[in-house]
């Protein structure tokens, strides 16, 4: 087992383990694991879980929706930062190269 997929698997038991502790199943918890898709995004759900005692099913799916959307727009972000340093390199490089042809 790798590094990260026993840290994957310890994430998860958590999430598992925090999950049955509220009285659901322990396969929603694995469900919503794979869902989550890493340890960081699966103990943000755990400590959820921990801290606000959600009393239905529905309240943690939420959770878990809003935590996968947190996600998607911080990686939108860095892409677009991402391309906007590449644009603006090549606007740069490209008025620098214009200059010395002069």
């Amino acid at each position: 087992m790798t590094p990260e997929q026993f840290l994957w698997t310890q994430a998860r038991d958590r999430l598992v383990k925090a999950v049955s502790s509220l009285g659901y199943d322990p396969e929603f918890g694995s469900l919503m694991a794979k869902e989550l898709g890493s340890p960081k995004a699966i103990d943000r759900m755990t400590s959820y879980i921990y801290q606000a005692k959600p009393r239905s099913e529905e309240m943690l799916v939420d959770e878990m929706l809003a935590i996968k959307a947190e996600i998607q727009t911080w990686r939108e972000k860095k892409e677009s930062q991402e391309a906007q340093a590449k644009y603006n390199a090549r606007l740069y490089y490209k008025r620098m190269e214009d200059e010395f042809e002069l």
